[in-house]
């Protein structure tokens, strides 16, 4: 099917491809259908489209290609909703806040989205977790001297 992005005009994309929120985004609860869309010469990134308005993407990245340390206790809620068996099932994604100075954009490790590949089931996970910052820095602070 053929459906027209934020980013990259008309795509071509597989129906089996596409990844349901069964709550929506955060914003957006309306919007429960997107795609996993891969960035020309840029591995790290992705953007995830929704299929049906041009205009609703997010440029997201693995939390933990930034913050190896980076964890996350999904509740049994969740779990189920996504009819998670496995970690082996799940990947994370992080939503980018792009900035003018891309060195100021940052990345929400506070709500992420936690997707179920096997069954293209996904949420967007708010943790309060104190050690996870809405606005984490692109580039994770080194230790002075380091």
């Amino acid at each position: 099917m053929k459906i027209q992005t934020k980013y990259f005009n008309e795509v071509t994309i597989s129906e089996t491809d596409i990844i349901t929120f069964p709550n929506g985004i955060l914003g957006f609860p309306d919007e429960k259908k997107f795609i996993g869309l891969d960035i020309p010469d840029n591995p790290a990134f992705l953007v995830l489209q929704s299929i049906n308005d041009p205009n609703i993407a997010f440029i997201v990245i693995p939390p933990h290609q930034l913050y190896q340390d980076y964890e996350l206790k999904i509740d049994d809620a969740t779990l189920e909703l996504l009819e998670i068996e496995s970690e082996h099932d799940v990947t994370l994604l992080s939503i980018v806040t792009l900035k003018e100075n891309f060195t100021d954009s940052t990345i929400n490790l506070q709500a992420p989205i936690i997707v179920n590949l096997n069954k293209k089931l996904a949420k967007q996970y708010v943790t309060n977790h104190k050690n996870h910052s809405i606005q984490a820095p692109l580039a994770p602070k080194q230790e002075e001297g380091a």
